[in-house]
């Protein structure tokens, strides 16, 4: 008897897994996930498939100063021929009176100049900092909203958090996909077209990859 009860618990687990409700839950949820996300691709897809027909003026803002003595010596201090972040004081001091937001990113240091690329998605921007007179020039480079999303689409210069977005997004695709597949094969005999539409999604891109691309 107790046996019984637990072959019947399996068989139910079993068909929990397997079950229209089930299979319909997962692809709704995975579904509900991507949207946005789905969105933002698909649209990107295109501005990347037509970048020349996309037009930005990039918008570049200069910054030249010079920085106080004692901030100099704070540099010289820093300075070890390695690659080091910039001091606090200099971080806070460029944010404080610059609104530039430095992070805490390792720059190259030689003899005569420190300098720190901050490339970031849609733009860039780089520091340069004088080691014998303290004088920076900071410039940051915006090409655009477009631009933007565009980088946001190919994870350039997007940083950790961004990544890990990214796969478990295509993560919840792939569900939100496997799962339509299944739920295809559960109502394939009530809708002829299925197999034909899926098949002719596959062999489309396939005719104009051996066409097409050499």
């Amino acid at each position: 008897m107790h046996t019984q009860v637990k072959q019947d618990s399996a068989s139910k687990k079993s068909n929990y897994w397997i079950s229209l409700g089930t299979l319909r839950q997962w692809h709704w949820i995975s579904s509900a996930f991507c949207l946005i996300g789905m969105l933002l691709f698909a649209v990107t897809g295109i501005t990347l498939n037509n970048a020349r027909l996309v037009s930005a003026k990039p918008e570049i803002i200069t910054i030249e100063s010079e920085l106080t003595p004692s901030l100099l010596d704070a540099l010289l201090e820093t300075h070890d021929g390695k690659l080091n972040p910039l001091p606090l004081r200099v971080r806070k001091w460029l944010e404080r009176n610059y609104q530039l937001d430095i992070p805490l990113k390792d720059a190259e240091w030689d003899a005569t100049e420190v300098y720190l690329g901050l490339p970031r998605p849609g733009g860039d921007a780089w520091l340069s900092i004088d080691l014998e007179t303290g004088e920076f020039i900071y410039e940051r480079t915006h090409r655009g909203t477009i631009s933007f999303l565009n980088d946001l689409h190919k994870g350039r210069n997007t940083g950790s958090a961004w990544s890990w977005f990214l796969d478990i997004f295509a993560s919840l695709c792939i569900i939100f996909s496997l799962s339509g597949l299944w739920l295809l094969v559960r109502y394939a005999k009530q809708r002829p077209s299925t197999w034909p539409l899926v098949t002719l999604g596959f062999v489309i891109p396939v005719v104009l990859i051996l066409i097409t691309i050499h």
